[in-house]
């Protein structure tokens, strides 16, 4: 059956703000302790106990509201999301319904021909996470409820990404903008953010239009899950439409999960509608309304997104688009380069020592490459050394591992270690002639310009370097050969 078809896929995601405590009551917010011990009658829904919003966690939403472009409102209320499970013990989770704190907004997300996409955004609406059921501890179900009562930021896309590439571009980028403004660490593997793909097809066969089912795919937590099961469903559904013909006419939307061992989805449920969760506003909550000088306030918080970032440093310092995406991963190593630059570095130089050896480095440490305590300054003179041709780059290398050790600077390093590279002709010419004596084939290879003049041409500035205990500034010897040969 000859079929074209068109992919279309809108995100909800799910963003737990860095809160000290949680959404309504004092509890701290903790990860990796002791099951229930990060509780209290509050967040596990005794019953009388009344709930107090987090005034932090409030700006922290708006604060990503604006980043995403989106409409502030000034005033907005809590609505009671009913539902039983067992890691909800009011059995209503608090949220925003009719009457969420932002809306219409967008977000551009980078493609990988080096063009940007723009992203529709619904809505970003805050409200609170629920418990973490476990089923490895036997034959039996246990609830951890330290995550219960967790600020959560949901943001829901416009069905806009046309592709799996697309919809990891978003969640990556998203990763970066609230990394950068600091309201969440981000952390996919503690689930700070969890991600769900609404996923159909516009099928176009014999001169109509078939719309799938839309599939929503839950709770995903890596970039590689996020492409991998949208590209599995995309198929899954192609193929059921080839078999049945099936149409969105034919079933509401339904809720899929992930399988990571044998890559694909499988159907969980057919999706709730707004309806059934019987929305109604919090008696206990008052709404919340934002003055001019609180949202101006919230405002002024507001730094320079990571796109514009990068874009900037490709622009302003001539990096390619990759080194200027390295570097703009997380804001402190941004804001390092940034202030190293304006320093009076070579970008491009500064660039290579971050991106290459430090990025080596932090890996190993398990950190970001500013998390390694490195400052502007110490790294501005560095790369000035090297510039100057004061030490080469393979020392350059050395001494920025030394100064994640000790807080020396750089020339006192390079001294330490016997690194400085001479630079004095005289001497170094006079290696030259020693090499060009003691070599007269490799000479004649050199000057044959032949297919062996560049093998002859790396042995005899080895012999050199060889000969300075690689000390030789090898800009000069070569400029020195060049005039001899």
């Amino acid at each position: 059956m000859d079929v074209q078809y068109k992919i279309i896929v809108g995100l909800e995601i799910h963003v737990h703000l860095a809160t000290r405590t949680k959404m309504f009551c004092g509890c701290e917010l903790a990860y990796g302790e002791q099951a229930n011990t990060r509780t209290c009658p509050v967040c596990i829904g005794m019953p009388g106990v009344l709930p107090v919003m987090n005034k932090q966690a409030y700006e922290y939403s708006v604060l990503t509201a604006l980043a995403l472009n989106c409409e502030i409102a000034l005033f907005t209320k809590w609505d009671r999301k009913s539902y039983y499970y067992p890691d909800l013990p009011k059995n209503y989770q608090i949220s925003q319904y009719d009457l969420p704190m932002s809306r219409n907004g967008f977000i551009e997300i980078p493609l990988s021909d080096g063009t940007t996409k723009r992203v529709g955004i619904i809505r970003a609406h805050l409200e609170e996470d629920a418990g973490k059921n476990t089923h490895t501890l036997g034959d039996f179900s246990a609830v951890d409820l330290n995550r219960a009562g967790t600020p959560l930021l949901e943001i829901v896309t416009e069905p806009d990404m046309n592709s799996p590439e697309e919809v990891c571009a978003l969640a990556q980028e998203l990763q970066r903008i609230v990394r950068f403004l600091g309201v969440s660490e981000g952390d996919m593997q503690k689930g700070h953010m969890r991600f769900e793909p609404n996923v159909n097809l516009h099928i176009t066969h014999s001169g109509q239009v078939f719309k799938t089912p839309i599939s929503e795919i839950k709770n995903l937590n890596s970039f590689r899950s996020i492409e991998r099961s949208v590209a599995f469903e995309v198929t899954r559904q192609l193929d059921e439409f080839l078999e049945t013909g099936i149409t969105m006419q034919m079933g509401n939307k339904r809720t899929y999960g992930w399988d990571d061992v044998n890559q694909c989805t499988f159907l969980q449920r057919e999706k709730e509608e707004a309806h059934d969760y019987r929305y109604f506003p919090d008696p206990d909550l008052v709404p919340v309304e934002i003055s001019q000088e609180w949202l101006t306030e919230i405002k002024s918080r507001m730094c320079e997104l990571p796109l514009a970032m990068q874009k900037r440093f490709a622009t302003e310092y001539g990096l390619s688009d990759y080194d200027a995406s390295v570097l703009t991963v997380d804001r402190d190593t941004a804001e390092l380069f940034n202030a190293t630059v304006k320093n009076g570095s070579d970008a491009k130089r500064v660039c290579n020592l971050l991106t290459q050896t430090g990025l080596k480095l932090a890996r190993e440490r398990g950190s970001t490459v500013a998390g390694l305590g490195i400052d502007s300054d110490r790294l501005a003179k560095l790369a000035q050394m090297a510039d100057s041709g004061d030490v080469s780059a393979t020392a350059a290398s050395t001494i920025l591992e030394e100064m994640i050790q000790s807080d020396k600077s750089p020339d006192a390093i390079a001294k330490e270690k016997n690194l400085i590279q001479k630079s004095d002709t005289g001497q170094i010419e006079a290696l030259v002639d020693e090499v060009i004596a003691a070599n007269p084939q490799a000479v004649q290879d050199w000057r044959s310009g032949g297919k062996k003049s560049k093998k002859a041409r790396g042995f005899l500035l080895g012999q050199v370097m060889q000969k300075s205990k690689g000390q030789a500034n090898p800009q000069i010897v070569n400029q020195i050969f060049d005039k001899k040969l």
